[in-house]
């Protein structure tokens, strides 16, 4: 990260941070980060001989700062955060602050198309080339583009979804141009560093959240221009976790046709809401059974969890094809009335 004018780091900052605002607060603030930001965060703060009272001060005014910014932000967009720390700083002050978010706040491009109803982008973006209206969906919202997607030609849907799984990054001068032509009065918030987007789990994303018919046309499509990819998509669209959004049938249905061992297996690791689910469903002589077998089990290879998991999902998703279950997804042809 960039040194300000005190000359020390943006996490050598944070450390003083956390210092002047004593241990209460601070713990308050770790419940948020992630281990490693905790790790690194704490060995910068043992790190720290002395706080000088000037540099104390200086830090807690640039913190006050960027939050007031941030509060702005949230508000009305960086424009408007600009517009009231004029008002409040003056205009070379507000600047000073607005360029040191650029480097500490990440504005995801396309911010003003997520506040948009999706027929207003459909209308804006149905007309442009596939590449560009993957581009814009792999930053919406994954509902907004799951909405979106659904709404397009089927003609164009597969290429669309083909193109989000297999974006890898995409530079910020194209960003711009693309953002330009959606929204002319777009403040500068891209950040100048390649932004990485699309893959498979985005893909995977907004075809969890498509009609079913959407994503059978998609899948059969990519499954004739790129097999590889289709099926890589098809393992991650439902997980074993998944099986708690089942109807109690589907549920019962999918526990008669899988082996045992493998329920077993996958049930020794899973979490407690899915044990819980699972052993409603079935018979207490089972259930009793199922757990006296976990019990006494020892520990399991999580390979081999993972390939028994993969062999129910697998069953789920056959039933699901042939309408012995039902998957609930978007849109509204999976309503069961």
């Amino acid at each position: 990260m960039p040194k300000q004018k005190t000359g020390l780091t943006g996490r050598q900052k944070a450390a003083i941070l956390l210092i002047s605002l004593g241990p209460d607060a601070s713990a308050q603030v770790y419940k948020h980060l992630t281990e490693e930001e905790i790790e690194q965060l704490t060995l910068e703060i043992s790190s720290v001989k002395k706080v000088e009272a000037k540099q104390k001060d200086e830090i807690l005014d640039q913190f006050h700062q960027i939050a007031l910014a941030q509060d702005y932000i949230s508000q009305g967009g960086i424009g408007y955060a600009k517009t009231i720390l004029e008002k409040a700083l003056g205009s070379d002050e507000a600047f000073k602050i607005i360029n040191r978010l650029t480097s500490t706040l990440q504005v995801r491009p396309f911010d003003f198309a997520r506040k948009a109803e999706p027929t207003q982008i459909l209308n804006f973006i149905q007309n442009e080339h596939p590449q560009t209206i993957a581009l814009i969906l792999s930053y919406l919202d994954t509902e907004q583009s799951a909405q979106i997607l659904s709404a397009l030609p089927d003609t164009v849907q597969a290429d669309i979804a083909r193109r989000i799984a297999t974006m890898d990054s995409t530079s910020p001068e194209i960003i711009t141009a693309v953002e330009n032509i959606l929204e002319k009065n777009l403040s500068t918030a891209v950040t100048q560093d390649y932004t990485q987007t699309g893959g498979i789990e985005a893909v995977v994303e907004v075809l969890n959240g498509v009609d079913r018919t959407t994503e059978k046309n998609i899948l059969e499509e990519l499954e004739s221009v790129d097999p590889e990819l289709a099926e890589e998509i098809k393992k991650r669209m439902f997980v074993f976790e998944d099986i708690v959004t089942l109807d109690n049938r589907s549920i019962q249905r999918v526990i008669r046709e899988v082996e045992n061992e493998d329920l077993i297996l996958s049930l020794k690791v899973a979490s407690e809401e899915v044990q819980q689910v699972l052993f409603k469903n079935m018979s207490t002589r089972m259930a009793e059974s199922f757990k006296e077998e976990m019990e006494y089990m020892g520990p399991v290879r999580l390979r081999n969890v993972e390939e028994a998991q993969t062999r129910i999902v697998s069953i789920i998703r056959r039933l699901e094809e042939i309408g012995e279950i039902v998957i609930a997804r978007g849109g509204g042809d999976d309503i069961i009335v």
